[in-house]
């Protein structure tokens, strides 16, 4: 049987090779790659990765535009280049027979990606996204289609969403970062931290690493869908997925949650420290599945919350600890080469180390450089807090302040900040305690100041 050219599903794979194949920026060491009602795909368990080392990292690129006739424009008027594809693990999911789809479709192999797609289904019975694609190709052996989703009777909205998780997608799996890179984010991780959790919300994507020997390696990446209206969460109810520092605080399991939630759900203590000194309201943000007719959402489909496929957050929950894995939500992933991260790492742990010190001299001047004028803890501003302070050293002989299980991870948003958090063990010659304390410090005139202080 004779296909024609199907008009809609050659626009798409212009729109993505648009999307996907964008120049990288080689010029900054650097690249910028969240409440309650969720749904993402699928998919089973990833093989464990080499640690990332990463030089280079192509900026994460807009989600494409609607309209196919702007994006081909688009398209033609730029010089696309391929970035080089690393080395990755993660090669489970729909991810790669979704690529080899879209590949024939670009070589007009219409038979092969028809085959392809069957075999997509096959794997994942409930992925609309193949459906609609396989409908669009059946369609174009019998006349050509002008729009994606040509097969598809009214439900445009619908179509939109399916074609921007399509975008997401292969993206994503078309420009994963370099092998020698790292989230500039996870800088130091304490002992039993087995895990971290980096998400991209541009890129509706969420990485694990794991903790090897404090270093951050590579293990898997997921497909996720984030707040209707973005991220950046400000106030209750504004269907924004937080940008910020967080900690997994509790596992809520499917037997308890209504269906919505897929296979359990864990929330995330949103509002943090910061969130509450910056005045950011709302709560019950949660990492989640989808309902258990639904594979997979579009990219921005819940109410704040970040949610997977229940497969996928099948396999992240082995390795979530309550009240230890850190959650990193960010806009845009930033990038470091091992070599830079190591500089940022050891300089930072250099800053710490010189803060412990001080305070064990009884300087309290010395100590109080430490701390920004603009400090603030509960009730206490940093005239009350210097004051206080002052006070007890006088009242020593001799202090001793030893660090343990320290972790520092840089904030992702426009802040200068840093979240370090620790056990403190405190001694002097009328006191002994113990504590889990937790810190924010901010660069003021390129120098690191304690903003806020209390306990973790």
């Amino acid at each position: 049987m004779l296909i024609r050219k199907p008009l809609l599903l050659l626009a798409l794979a212009v729109c993505l090779a648009a999307s996907v194949h964008a120049r990288p920026d080689r010029s900054a060491k650097k690249h910028k790659a969240a409440n309650a009602s969720h749904k993402v795909a699928t998919k089973p368990a990833k093989k464990s990765a080499k640690p990332i080392t990463r030089k280079t990292v192509p900026k994460a690129q807009a989600a494409a535009p609607a309209d196919f006739s702007n994006v081909i424009s688009e398209a033609s008027a730029s010089n696309m280049v391929a970035p080089t594809l690393a080395s990755t693990v993660s090669d489970s999911g729909p991810e790669p027979l979704l690529n080899r789809v879209f590949q024939s479709i670009e070589q007009n192999r219409l038979d092969q990606a028809l085959q392809l797609t069957d075999a997509l289904l096959n794997q994942y019975p409930n992925f609309r996204l193949g459906h609609l694609i396989r409908g669009d190709l059946l369609l174009a052996r019998t006349k050509p289609i002008s729009s994606f989703g040509g097969g598809s009777a009214g439900a445009t909205d619908k179509v939109a969403d399916l074609r921007e998780e399509a975008v997401a997608r292969l993206r994503a799996y078309r420009s994963k970062p370099p092998a020698n890179y790292v989230p500039r984010y996870l800088l130091q991780m304490q002992p039993d931290q087995k895990h971290a959790i980096v998400v991209d919300t541009q890129k509706s994507r969420l990485y694990v690493y794991a903790n090897n020997n404090g270093r951050p390696q590579f293990v898997a990446d997921y497909y996720i869908s984030q707040g209707k209206l973005g991220a950046n969460k400000f106030s209750e109810g504004d269907k924004k997925t937080p940008i910020g520092v967080y900690h997994v605080i509790s596992s809520l399991p499917r037997q308890k949650l209504p269906d919505l939630y897929g296979s359990g759900a864990f929330p995330i203590n949103y509002p943090n420290e910061w969130d509450k000194q910056q005045g950011r309201k709302g709560h019950g943000i949660w990492l989640h599945g989808t309902p258990s007719d639904t594979f997979s959402r579009p990219p921005k489909a819940s109410d704040g919350c970040v949610v997977l496929a229940n497969r996928d957050l099948d396999v992240i929950a082995k390795n979530l600890q309550i009240g230890l894995t850190p959650v990193i939500i960010s806009n845009s992933v930033e990038w470091l080469s091992l070599d830079d991260w190591n500089k940022e790492r050891n300089a930072l742990n250099k800053t710490i180390e010189a803060w412990r010190s001080d305070w064990e001299s009884r300087d309290s001047e010395r100590f109080l450089q430490h701390y920004s004028r603009k400090f603030a803890a509960g009730e206490q501003n940093f005239e009350q807090f210097a004051e206080q302070k002052r006070k007890i050293n006088a009242s020593k002989e001799w202090i001793k302040v030893r660090v343990a299980n320290l972790s520092v991870f840089r904030h992702p948003g426009k802040e200068e900040l840093i979240v370090v958090t620790f056990e403190q063990q405190y001694r002097s010659n009328n006191l002994h305690n113990t504590m889990k304390k937790r810190q924010y410090w901010k660069r003021e005139d390129g120098k690191w100041k304690i903003i806020y202080e209390g306990a973790a």
